[in-house]
Protein backbone atom coordinates (compact mmCIF):
# COMPACT_ATOMS: atom_id res chain seq x y z
CA UNK A 1 0.00 0.00 0.00
CA UNK A 2 1.45 3.04 -0.69
CA UNK A 3 2.23 5.75 1.64
CA UNK A 4 1.51 9.02 -0.26
CA UNK A 5 -0.54 9.74 -3.50
CA UNK A 6 1.69 12.26 -4.30
CA UNK A 7 4.23 10.69 -6.99
CA UNK A 8 1.73 9.23 -8.86
CA UNK A 9 -0.61 12.24 -8.73
CA UNK A 10 2.05 14.30 -10.28
CA UNK A 11 3.33 11.98 -12.96
CA UNK A 12 -0.71 11.73 -13.55
CA UNK A 13 -0.62 15.62 -13.89
CA UNK A 14 2.12 15.45 -16.42
CA UNK A 15 0.91 13.14 -18.40
CA UNK A 16 -2.80 14.81 -18.71
CA UNK A 17 -0.80 18.33 -19.38
CA UNK A 18 1.24 16.71 -21.88
CA UNK A 19 -1.55 15.56 -23.84
CA UNK A 20 -3.87 18.91 -23.70
CA UNK A 21 -4.04 19.74 -26.94
CA UNK A 22 -4.35 23.27 -25.61
CA UNK A 23 -0.92 23.15 -24.01
CA UNK A 24 0.69 22.30 -28.03
CA UNK A 25 2.64 24.62 -27.50
CA UNK A 26 4.00 24.93 -24.45
CA UNK A 27 6.87 22.60 -22.33
CA UNK A 28 5.71 20.70 -19.56
CA UNK A 29 8.50 20.49 -17.01
CA UNK A 30 8.93 17.88 -14.30
CA UNK A 31 10.46 19.47 -11.19
CA UNK A 32 12.37 22.66 -11.16
CA UNK A 33 13.94 24.23 -14.35
CA UNK A 34 17.03 23.57 -16.32
CA UNK A 35 19.49 26.01 -18.07
CA UNK A 36 17.34 25.95 -21.11
CA UNK A 37 15.63 29.03 -21.49
CA UNK A 38 14.60 29.36 -25.28
CA UNK A 39 11.06 28.19 -24.85
CA UNK A 40 9.16 30.83 -24.40
CA UNK A 41 5.97 29.36 -22.75
CA UNK A 42 6.35 26.91 -20.04
CA UNK A 43 4.17 25.56 -17.41
CA UNK A 44 6.67 23.45 -14.32
CA UNK A 45 5.62 20.74 -12.28
CA UNK A 46 6.20 20.15 -8.75
CA UNK A 47 8.32 23.65 -8.62
CA UNK A 48 7.50 27.01 -7.44
CA UNK A 49 10.62 29.92 -7.59
CA UNK A 50 11.63 30.95 -4.27
CA UNK A 51 10.61 27.81 -2.92
CA UNK A 52 12.50 24.06 -2.68
CA UNK A 53 8.50 22.81 -1.20
CA UNK A 54 7.26 20.53 -4.92
CA UNK A 55 4.14 19.00 -2.63
CA UNK A 56 2.59 19.90 0.78
CA UNK A 57 0.79 17.30 2.06
CA UNK A 58 -1.68 16.21 5.34
CA UNK A 59 -3.28 13.03 6.06
CA UNK A 60 -5.70 11.90 8.36
CA UNK A 61 -7.39 8.71 9.31
CA UNK A 62 -10.79 8.03 7.05
CA UNK A 63 -12.46 6.03 9.52
CA UNK A 64 -12.48 4.12 12.37
CA UNK A 65 -10.20 1.32 12.59
CA UNK A 66 -7.40 3.27 10.97
CA UNK A 67 -7.60 0.86 8.02
CA UNK A 68 -7.35 3.86 5.31
CA UNK A 69 -6.07 7.46 5.25
CA UNK A 70 -7.40 10.76 3.75
CA UNK A 71 -4.67 12.81 1.55
CA UNK A 72 -5.09 16.18 1.09
CA UNK A 73 -2.19 17.51 -1.07
CA UNK A 74 -1.33 20.81 -3.12
CA UNK A 75 1.40 20.64 -5.91
CA UNK A 76 2.88 23.57 -6.57
CA UNK A 77 3.43 24.93 -10.03
CA UNK A 78 4.43 27.75 -12.07
CA UNK A 79 3.41 28.75 -15.70
CA UNK A 80 5.61 31.27 -17.62
CA UNK A 81 5.41 33.47 -21.11
CA UNK A 82 8.46 35.60 -22.01
CA UNK A 83 9.48 37.57 -25.07
CA UNK A 84 12.48 39.54 -26.60
CA UNK A 85 10.29 42.52 -26.79
CA UNK A 86 8.31 45.10 -23.61
CA UNK A 87 4.94 43.61 -24.63
CA UNK A 88 4.04 43.11 -21.17
CA UNK A 89 -0.21 42.65 -22.18
CA UNK A 90 0.85 40.08 -24.36
CA UNK A 91 3.25 37.97 -21.94
CA UNK A 92 0.05 38.32 -19.03
CA UNK A 93 -2.37 37.25 -21.22
CA UNK A 94 -0.32 34.28 -22.59
CA UNK A 95 0.61 33.23 -19.05
CA UNK A 96 -3.08 33.28 -17.83
CA UNK A 97 -4.13 31.35 -20.84
CA UNK A 98 -1.75 28.63 -19.94
CA UNK A 99 -3.68 28.75 -16.53
CA UNK A 100 -7.02 27.99 -18.48
CA UNK A 101 -5.88 25.25 -20.44
CA UNK A 102 -4.65 23.73 -17.15
CA UNK A 103 -7.62 24.25 -15.76
CA UNK A 104 -9.69 22.68 -18.80
CA UNK A 105 -7.60 20.11 -18.75
CA UNK A 106 -8.19 18.64 -15.06
CA UNK A 107 -12.30 18.92 -15.89
CA UNK A 108 -14.04 15.96 -16.90
CA UNK A 109 -15.08 16.00 -20.15
CA UNK A 110 -16.56 12.75 -22.12
CA UNK A 111 -13.18 12.26 -24.09
CA UNK A 112 -11.43 12.51 -20.55
CA UNK A 113 -13.74 11.45 -17.33
CA UNK A 114 -10.49 10.66 -15.35
CA UNK A 115 -8.95 13.74 -15.78
CA UNK A 116 -10.23 15.27 -12.14
CA UNK A 117 -9.08 12.41 -10.28
CA UNK A 118 -5.69 12.37 -12.54
CA UNK A 119 -6.15 9.10 -13.99
CA UNK A 120 -7.84 7.43 -10.88
CA UNK A 121 -4.90 8.61 -8.82
CA UNK A 122 -7.11 10.70 -6.29
CA UNK A 123 -10.86 11.30 -5.51
CA UNK A 124 -10.83 14.86 -6.88
CA UNK A 125 -8.17 17.34 -8.08
CA UNK A 126 -8.52 21.19 -8.99
CA UNK A 127 -6.44 24.37 -9.57
CA UNK A 128 -6.86 26.34 -6.42
CA UNK A 129 -4.73 29.89 -5.84
CA UNK A 130 -2.63 31.52 -7.92
CA UNK A 131 0.22 34.62 -8.14
CA UNK A 132 1.20 36.82 -10.69
CA UNK A 133 4.61 38.57 -11.08
CA UNK A 134 5.97 40.68 -14.08
CA UNK A 135 9.42 41.94 -15.15
CA UNK A 136 11.11 43.86 -17.85
CA UNK A 137 14.58 42.36 -17.75
CA UNK A 138 15.67 40.75 -21.06
CA UNK A 139 11.96 41.54 -22.75
CA UNK A 140 8.77 41.26 -21.15
CA UNK A 141 8.26 37.90 -19.14
CA UNK A 142 4.96 36.92 -16.90
CA UNK A 143 5.28 34.40 -13.96
CA UNK A 144 2.10 32.61 -12.73
CA UNK A 145 2.58 30.84 -9.52
CA UNK A 146 -0.19 28.24 -9.06
CA UNK A 147 -1.37 25.02 -6.79
CA UNK A 148 -3.24 22.37 -7.87
CA UNK A 149 -5.11 20.76 -4.75
CA UNK A 150 -6.27 17.11 -4.34
CA UNK A 151 -8.02 14.34 -2.23
CA UNK A 152 -6.61 10.79 -2.39
CA UNK A 153 -7.70 7.84 -0.19
CA UNK A 154 -4.49 5.88 0.58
Amino acid sequence: MATSAAPAAIDALLTILGAAPGLAGARIIDGPPGVNFTERLRIYIGYSPGSDQAVELQQSFANAGARRRDEDGLIACYAEARGGDKDMGLRRNQVFGLLAEVENALRGTDAAPEAPTLNGTVLWSEVTTGSLVQSQENGAYAGLGFTVAYRARI
